[in-house]
């Protein structure tokens, strides 16, 4: 099912290894991101559920005998699985009671998730899940990949390379998105595609989510504010607080964070984590989560801003470039079995980004426009963090690193310190 014009995905290999070992894959994440295209190359027969040409007979024969959807080459892709919930518990047990138990069938479907009462088994055993998201610059082939965040894990820490992106590049790439749908097209129509993914958002996915009427506008006032709270630890009151002039006294926290909680559901909204790491002091760790969609084009959308706005507005450029960085970093760091975490203190000691693996080892992650002032900064706050760790609970950090927008060079500072353009990094 190979398509000659794909882009290659970190995902590809990802859903590859999961194939050797488990008997059904489901491809998770946001809308548009590109998990059916991704699919499709590693399947050998698919069935697209909600094609019209063939849906009401799928349904039918589903009712019907819903085992005879399963014949086909393997991996079988089941497009908008979630159309058929029981295909779950019927993939479940026929992978079971097959001789080859791996890499029998694929799942692609919605973001919005199937309702778990349709469901009765677990799938722990058979099943494994892939995440994906918009894709990064390396995917979209806009990072030149001459430094890997997997290289310096193993040590690769003489880096250098050459960045061609300037600060209007950026802003561009950020307004636009990781969107697939969006590469090759005109400026004015790749911005419009993050445009068209917030108006889907707002009228349709957030009420079916869990079949609740939404309100369209407080959606997008909840959006706005969250666009305007990215990398911070805003609380709901403070996003409650944010609103108050466009919505009535009595809007309950509670409402809010219903809506937040169908934005995660839905994969729009991936906040992360704070860091838990062993420090020589006592010094308490905040343990807020911080704020980030999955892409930072939905907040340049939800607040209406073009490339040229940000470019005017460099506070608010820096906030939004943080979510592109933490994106890349996300997608890097899930190529490695990796994940993502931020640290922050009660003495107001930052960190951005952790990149941690599996096996215990971590990098710190500054996060910067660019410039000459910014970078020390980030270098001495890395530094102070790095003495703070208990080194023999935790270990050295693999690398300390300012991931910057601008600047021409991917180099190494006298202490170590590692100042990398985001479009010179790679998984």
């Amino acid at each position: 099912m190979a398509n000659s014009s794909y882009k290659k995905r970190i995902a590809d290999r990802l859903l590859q290894e999961q194939l050797e070992v488990a008997g059904v894959v489901l491809v998770q994440g946001p809308k548009w991101c590109g998990k059916t295209t991704t699919a499709e190359q590693a399947a050998r027969s698919v069935v697209y559920i909600n094609d019209p040409d063939i849906q009401d007979g799928v349904l039918k024969t589903a009712d019907f005998n819903i085992k005879m959807l399963l014949d086909g080459d393997t991996p079988r892709l089941f497009d908008e699985w979630q159309l058929i919930p029981r295909l779950w518990d019927t993939l479940r047990f026929e992978v079971d009671h097959r001789p080859q138990h791996e890499g029998q069938f694929i799942l692609t479907g919605s973001a919005v998730p199937v309702h778990t009462s349709d469901i009765h088994h677990s799938g722990a055993g058979r099943f494994a899940w892939i995440r994906m998201r918009p894709m990064s610059l390396w995917e979209s082939e806009e990072s030149s990949g001459e430094v890997s965040l997997s290289g310096l894990f193993d040590g690769h820490l003489d880096i250098a390379g050459h960045n061609s992106l300037q600060a209007g590049d950026i802003a561009f790439l950020l307004c636009r998105g990781g969107w697939p749908a969006a590469l090759g097209k005109s400026e004015r129509g790749a911005l419009q595609i993050a445009r068209n993914y917030m108006d889907a958002i707002v009228e349709s996915d957030l009420s079916r989510f869990d079949d609740s009427l939404r309100n369209a506008e407080r959606s997008r006032r909840i959006m706005r504010s969250l666009a305007r709270m990215q990398g911070t630890q805003t609380s709901i009151n403070a996003i409650r607080q944010d609103m108050q002039s466009n919505e009535p006294s009595t809007l309950a926290e509670n409402t809010i964070a219903s809506y937040i909680n169908a934005l995660r559901n839905i994969f729009v909204v991936e906040d992360m984590k704070a860091w838990n790491t062993n420090l020589r002091s006592k010094t308490a760790i905040r343990s807020t989560d911080t704020r980030y969609f999955v892409d930072p084009s939905i907040a340049t959308a939800a607040l209406g801003l073009r490339p040229d706005d940000l470019m005017h507005d460099l506070n608010t450029f820096g906030l939004l470039f943080e979510t592109m960085a933490v994106r890349d970093l996300r997608v890097y760091a899930e190529a490695m079995g990796g994940f993502v975490s931020h640290y922050r203190d009660k003495d107001g000691l930052e960190c951005d980004a952790v990149v941690h693996l599996r096996n215990g080892r971590y990098g710190l992650v500054e996060i910067k426009l660019g410039g000459t002032t910014a970078i020390e900064e980030a270098q001495k706050s890395l530094n102070k963090l790095a003495r703070k760790i208990d080194t023999d609970k935790a270990g050295e950090p693999a690398f300390r690193m300012v991931l910057t927008a601008t600047g021409i060079y991917a180099y190494g500072l006298q202490d170590g310190t590692l100042v990398v353009p985001i479009g010179c990094l790679k998984d």
